[in-house]
């Protein structure tokens, strides 16, 4: 009777510890999910999911390997054209991989490149050894600057992303990468972009399967171990909106890629209806084009009434519908993460403007959130007429403009020329 009784005991014991492991399971898998949607030039969030979730990176991490190398590059540590030379433990490392053999060289150019399209294991521990003499000082390195970019939750153990129970990251940290690495690097963020790559002989594509599919992609990254799932980084121009996605945990490729077209649409509108919320509707408006002088042109006889209108007097147009009396308006020609970049674009606005901005004040602003400091470079004193009618001229020069009322953001500071 007594061994019948413990008999039964050990059986219901071992029925509830199977349970629990299978509950324990499914909430591990579901917890692995995470998915995050940013405005880059706001900063709004339009849409996060366990955004704070510590989760497996897999090679997402490779995009902030691409960030130490550029930013090497950047100091003058390195050049496209540095050979690296290629270790037995590199050369070692599983796939995915193309291929490298102990004493092989390679170039700090084509290692980007396999980095981003093939996304290769080898290549990255070259890169780590390489900056840092091991991949252990390396990863150390990197996690140092996730931390300088506000990126709390990440910790880095490699350069590849393969397994590491202590390699962690977020869907929200990733997405703080994702806008960096573009904010930091513009003159090396466009490798991101590259669909195809030709290494001895062999092609390979980039896994990144948005690119070219979904309108306005840019890059930058996918990323997938078995404990990951399908990972992914998005950027993506629409208009004059910019968005960074995340998905972290997708099923499969075509899952994770049709989950991430369904947040960029949602992300899109979302965006636009703040927007909407925070400026009154345009004015409609011409659409000006300058010649080589930087003087405006008149449109087609094909113009709207609309165009009409501001085709009447140019000299007129330049010095009250862009000034005015109400000189209370200003643009705002993007938001950056250093006060360098801020300061060009304005440079590059009024270039293309020339002297069209007469009377304008010019301003980098510094403004504090949760996800970091941005600079954003405004010109102000203008009309509300001026202001749009900049904007547009600067649209058909392909840089980003917004109207901004006088009161707006008066709680921001100036930056001043020295800091």
């Amino acid at each position: 009777m007594a061994d019948s009784v413990t008999r039964r005991a050990f059986r219901t014991f071992c029925a509830l510890t199977l349970g629990l492991m299978v509950w324990l399971a499914a909430g591990n898998a579901e917890a692995r999910y995470a998915s995050f949607v940013m405005d880059a030039e706001t900063l709004d969030v339009l849409y996060a999911k366990n955004a704070d979730t510590r989760n497996y990176p897999a090679s997402l991490t490779k995009i902030m390997t691409l960030y130490m190398v550029f930013d090497a590059l950047d100091k003058g540590k390195i050049t496209l054209k540095t050979q690296m030379k290629v270790s037995k433990r590199a050369a070692g490392q599983p796939q995915t991989n193309i291929g490298l053999r102990r004493g092989d060289r390679i170039s700090v150019k084509d290692a980007i490149l396999a980095l981003v399209t093939r996304s290769a294991n080898d290549v990255a521990t070259v890169v780590g050894e390489h900056l840092e003499k091991s991949e252990v000082n390396f990863a150390g390195a990197m996690t140092k600057k996730a931390r300088a970019l506000g990126m709390t939750k990440t910790s880095f153990r490699n350069a590849s992303g393969l397994p590491n129970r202590r390699q962690k990251s977020t869907a929200r940290d990733m997405a703080k990468l994702g806008l960096r690495i573009q904010r930091d690097f513009p003159q090396y963020y466009h490798f991101f972009r590259t669909k195809k790559f030709t290494y001895k002989g062999r092609t390979y594509g980039n896994h990144n399967n948005l690119l070219g599919r979904y309108s306005g992609t840019d890059g930058i990254k996918t990323g997938y171990t078995r404990a990951s799932g399908f990972n992914l980084v998005s950027s993506v121009h629409q208009g004059d909106r910019h968005l960074i996605a995340v998905v972290f945990g997708g099923r499969t490729a075509k899952s994770r890629d049709r989950h991430m077209i369904s947040l960029l649409n949602r992300g899109f509108k979302k965006a636009e209806l703040i927007a909407r919320n925070r400026t009154p509707a345009p004015i409609p408006m011409a659409r000006p084009a300058f010649d080589e002088n930087g003087i405006i042109q008149l449109a087609s006889a094909q113009s709207t009434i609309a165009d009409a209108t501001l085709q009447t007097d140019i000299s007129q147009q330049t010095d009250t519908a862009l000034s005015g009396s109400d000189r209370g308006w200003g643009i705002q020609v993007g938001a950056y993460s250093s006060q360098g970049p801020a300061e060009a674009m304005i440079s590059t606005a009024r270039g293309h403007l020339k002297k069209i901005l007469k009377g304008s004040i010019e301003s980098v602003e510094r403004v504090t959130r949760d996800h970091g400091t941005v600079y954003r470079s405004r010109i102000t004193g203008l009309s509300e007429a001026g202001a749009r009618n900049a904007c547009a001229l600067l649209a058909r020069k392909h840089v980003p403009c917004v109207p901004v009322p006088g009161n707006e953001g008066l709680e921001v500071a100036t930056i001043p020329a020295n800091d």
